[in-house]
């Protein structure tokens, strides 16, 4: 009786094991062969034993794998999984890019003469879709530079669908009241529409403040390493249905390769986005004392409102920051070429530090009037905090900093 009782206690331990899912473990499936995490289907196309068991899959009575370009593809559904569990969403679609993620929610989601509003800084492709591409398609935007936030009841129309925007935005750290935008989006029927790359979903859930979908380049932190290019979006499923068919149409799956490689990297994000929010703190903090720096961008030194919606919708500053030296273009750029741990590159959010002039990169394209008004100086220069040792990234900084 007792092996009984002890085998039962074993058996609905091993249950609990199964049902309970740390974010680590969602979304995996072991299979035949006892792997530990779901493996890389490397496939285009799946079998079956009957043609009912086809229709099945076909027709949306049972979930399962058909075909990889529609993303029924066992390593892509499991890391859709993962992604939305960090967000604490209820469904996730995974794509080749997060521009491929951007273009098919906003052509998913509105039709010729309706209207999109962008608010803040946004990245420089974003800025080219919504500005030049989806006029194209009779698909216009308002954009309204952050200090132009209080305008948004006005810019709102009956035909208004989405209201897009980065929190914090690309390069000036600039926080977003999530819930308050919301509920104005909410209020003519619109859907808000979140770019969480900067934050990540372990600093920051823009689902549970209202957002009615997040969007990732999930090249940056979730990828992790410099090594992938991939898109995701997560929401409920109803603001999803309609995206997975321009996903579909227009090939914009994530490669099963891919999504191996980002299954991957999210099982290590939380890790490396705390010691990256720990590193970029101490860093942001040496470069707000130091005489060659005007200011400093980050949450994490935020003040008034700006520290009130961090302290509200954030749990960690992030390993992003942005800091405007007392200098001119040409001084920035000598700063920048002095630095040695920090690589010269776009993108962000790997294990090794960058560093970027954003008028040479991001806003390139941006006119010097345009990028004065949104705060973009030529001084300025953006930093990516990776896995390096604080006080080695400091000694760099200190030594471009300082050399005459």
């Amino acid at each position: 009786m007792q092996g009984t009782d002890e085998q039962q206690e074993r058996h609905d331990r091993d249950q609990r094991a199964r049902t309970v899912h740390p974010q680590c473990h969602a979304g995996e499936r072991r299979d035949a062969e006892g792997a530990i995490h779901t493996p890389l289907y490397n496939h285009s196309t799946f079998a079956f034993d009957t043609t009912a068991d086809l229709l099945d899959v076909v027709e949306g009575r049972k979930s399962g794998n058909l075909y990889t370009r529609y993303g029924l593809n066992p390593t892509i559904r499991s890391t859709e999984a993962k992604l939305a569990d960090l967000e604490g969403g209820e469904q996730a679609l995974a794509f080749s890019s997060g521009m491929a993620a951007e273009a098919a929610t906003f052509l998913a989601h509105c039709r010729t003469g309706d209207h999109i509003v962008c608010i803040g800084e946004v990245y420089g492709g974003t800025f080219e879709l919504l500005g030049d591409n989806l006029p194209q398609v009779g698909i216009t935007t308002t954009f309204l530079r952050a200090d132009e936030l209080g305008r948004l009841p006005e810019v709102l129309t009956g035909r208004t669908r989405i209201v897009f925007f980065e929190t914090p935005a690309n390069p000036t750290l600039t926080v977003f009241d999530i819930a308050a935008i919301s509920a104005q989006a909410r209020a003519v029927g619109a859907l808000t529409v979140v770019d969480n790359t900067f934050a990540t979903p372990v600093n920051q859930n823009p689902l549970q403040h209202g957002a009615d979908l997040v969007i990732h380049s999930a090249t940056k932190y979730l990828g992790g390493h410099s090594d992938l290019t991939a898109g995701a979006l997560i929401g409920p499923a109803e603001h999803l249905a309609p995206v997975m068919g321009w996903r579909k149409n227009l090939g914009q799956i994530i490669a099963p390769e891919t999504a191996f490689l980002l299954a991957r990297s999210l099982r290590s994000l939380p890790v490396r986005v705390r010691a990256q929010n720990d590193t970029a703190a101490t860093v942001a903090a040496f470069l707000h004392t130091h005489p060659r720096v005007a200011h400093v961008h980050y949450p994490g030194l935020a003040t008034g409102e700006q520290k009130r919606i961090v302290d509200a919708q954030m749990r960690g500053g992030g390993g992003m920051l942005s800091a405007v030296l007392d200098a001119d273009a040409e001084q920035t750029a000598a700063v920048v070429d002095r630095l040695r741990l920090f690589a010269i590159a776009p993108s962000l959010g790997g294990v090794e530090s960058l560093v970027t002039q954003p008028i040479t990169t991001t806003h390139h394209g941006l006119a010097a009037t345009e990028r004065a008004k949104r705060g973009i100086a030529d001084s300025m220069i953006r930093l990516s905090i990776g896995l390096e040792d604080a006080d080695d990234l400091i000694a760099d900084l200190d030594q471009a900093l300082d050399a005459s």
